[in-house]
């Protein structure tokens, strides 16, 4: 991959790794901020809060398939929320106390971009009684 192809296809997403200077190329400046500053999008804002379109939730940063909307539910809290990644492989989870408390940050496996955080124990009525939110402008959807 040269150093001025923005794009990348399923096969070219394995361990992504790009200077700084190549990611601020790659993506938009809120974009940037998102994946690879950990920022947050404004609640209720994103373009997949309340997306029901059959399909594949890649990572925006490096194309790698992240999440089903098999698994995506309605939570309410502002952002896309699913209860399981697409696999084990496709995300890190770490500890994240940034804002004085714990919580548990999600990235994307391939490209260690930053994709929203997990929740679990909140009572929602799904197999696994987890709660990724996900932040849209970190995601794009592939339709079915």
């Amino acid at each position: 991959m040269s150093d001025n192809d923005l794009s990348l296809t399923p096969e070219s997403a394995a361990s992504v790794a790009l200077s700084d200077a190549q990611w601020r190329e790659r993506l938009s400046p809120d974009e940037y901020r998102v994946l690879r500053e950990a920022g947050t999008e404004a609640p209720f804002t994103g373009e997949y809060t309340d997306t029901e379109t059959e399909g594949v939730y890649r990572c925006r940063a490096c194309n790698a398939e992240l999440f089903r909307s098999t698994e995506k539910f309605h939570s309410h809290c502002g952002w896309p929320s699913f209860f399981s990644p697409l696999a084990g492989d496709t995300i890190i989870e770490r500890s994240d106390t940034s804002l004085g408390m714990t919580r548990t940050e999600v990235l994307c496996a391939n490209c260690h971009s930053h994709l929203g955080h997990v929740f679990a124990g909140e009572g929602y009525d799904t197999p696994t009684d987890l709660r990724y939110c996900i932040n849209s402008i970190s995601l794009n959807l592939e339709e079915a």
